[in-house]
């Protein structure tokens, strides 16, 4: 048997000595949603690269590790460490889980009222979810063994809820904090009404060295005018796996914008799904991946445009390091339908070492003849002429390359307004480079 179906195999007998202790055990909707992303995985198993979709990452290593599902009680770090984890703190409200569960005495919630209303999953799922259920719900076959597996074993994670016209007036921070050989399943949704608006802020961390999974699935619907400005940095340990899948459901005239940063993690992948269930929508995806050694990154992103009238942007810059190898894969569809759309794709990425790789694969699939749309991609190193222009003028070779370098991933930076997230984001970087000058690479 393949590493993939053994994998699948052991999360079922865990899922089997685990199952009383699930939140959410009495709506028999949601038992039944649980086994049907069992039967999925049991059937399909995690990915391999012969699935298309998965064709440059291979999870076998994700596959050959036993990872225990987070049960409620488990050993958590001690404070001191999950305190110096949750730096870059942006200094508003914010959700703390440990494990994929929720961490009270390190949280503070933003204040209740105005329609805003914040709380764990695990709560609301412990008052019967029925509001919750078609947010909850995932279509068996939608999605790889991963969402299966996310689905079968959410426990806990950020529920927010916002009523129509509602604002959420400071960024909400959710720190998600990673175990040593434990999966941490957090399930994450984000429910906007009309006219709505708020900042979200996912950060993925972990303790140094440490193995674990973070298997994470956020689900983000957006009615009429509603806005949502929302980041998600991984900075997970360095020999940590990270999974995590985005879906967002844009209704007429709403707006999204999304910057992700991904630093951390032996191997990690995102995967994004924007779906314009009405006229007029507007999503906007940046990203930044830095990586080194034998990291291995990966974004998938998909965009269906069904309505006339909505606008997209990929926005994917990224440097590689040591053997580190990256991945892009951006499709965007124009249904026959979408008349006047407006799409445009971009990803470039900077080599550092001659061992570093990068896939990129720009996809466009337009079957509507009044539309605007764009892509492309580009692998390069750092520019000779340049550099050498700097060490000319007296600049030392590796500020010169810290220079270009920051002009680089400086366009990426720069469309993200808050500034304590931005500061932050850039200290991490430095710091990266930093060690890789040290080292001598």
């Amino acid at each position: 048997m393949t590493a993939t179906g053994n994998a699948a195999i052991h999360y079922l007998e865990q899922f089997r000595e685990q199952r009383p202790e699930l939140p959410g055990r009495e709506p028999a909707w949601l038992d039944g949603l649980r086994r049907e992303a069992l039967e999925h995985l049991a059937t399909a198993g995690l990915p391999t690269p012969r699935d298309e979709a998965w064709k440059y990452t291979n999870v076998s290593s994700i596959a050959a590790q036993a990872f225990t599902p987070a049960a409620p009680g488990a050993a958590v770090p001690d404070r001191a460490l999950l305190e110096s984890l949750l730096e870059p703190g942006l200094g508003g409200p914010r959700l703390v889980f440990v494990n994929g569960r929720y961490l009270p005495e390190l949280s503070s919630p933003p204040a209740l009222g105005g329609g805003v209303r914040v709380r764990p999953l695990a709560a609301a799922l412990a008052e019967g979810g029925e509001s919750l259920r078609p947010h909850l719900a995932w279509p068996p076959g939608d999605g790889s063994g991963f969402t299966a597996l996310n689905t079968a074993f959410m426990a806990d994670g950020a529920c927010i809820e916002l009523a129509p016209g509602a604002r959420l007036e400071e960024p909400l921070h959710l720190v998600f904090v990673g175990g040593e050989d434990v999966l941490a399943s957090p399930r994450n949704l984000i429910i906007a009404g009309a006219e709505s608006s708020a900042t979200v802020v996912e950060e993925y961390v972990g303790p140094e060295g440490g193995r674990y999974l973070t298997n994470t699935h956020t689900r983000i619907s957006l009615e009429e005018k509603a806005q949502l400005v929302h980041y998600r940095l991984n900075r997970e340990s360095l020999r940590a796996f990270h999974m995590g899948e985005l879906r967002i459901r844009q209704a007429a005239g709403s707006r999204f914008v999304s910057t992700a940063v991904a630093l951390g993690g032996l191997i990690s992948r995102t995967e994004v799904r924007v779906d314009f269930s009405g006229e007029g929508a507007e999503t906007r995806l940046n990203g930044l991946y830095v990586a080194s050694g034998r990291q291995h990154t990966d974004h998938h992103l998909h965009i269906d445009h069904r309505l006339p009238g909505c606008t997209s942007e990929q926005f994917f810059k990224g440097v590689l390091d040591g053997a580190a190898r990256g991945v892009f894969s951006g499709r965007v569809v124009v249904h026959p339908d979408a008349q006047h759309t407006d799409a445009r794709q971009s990803n470039k990425s900077l080599l550092l070492s001659r061992n570093a790789e990068m896939d990129a694969r720009p996809q466009l699939e337009i079957y509507a003849d009044d539309v605007k749309c764009a892509h492309g991609a580009t692998v390069g190193q750092l520019d000779g002429d340049a550099l050498f222009y700097l060490r000319a003028r007296g600049v030392g070779e590796a500020e010169a390359r810290h220079l270009l370098i920051h002009a680089f991933v400086g366009d990426v930076l720069d469309r993200i307004p808050l500034p304590p997230l931005r500061q932050a984001l850039e200290r991490l970087l430095w710091a990266r480079l930093d060690r890789r000058e040290a080292a001598g690479a």
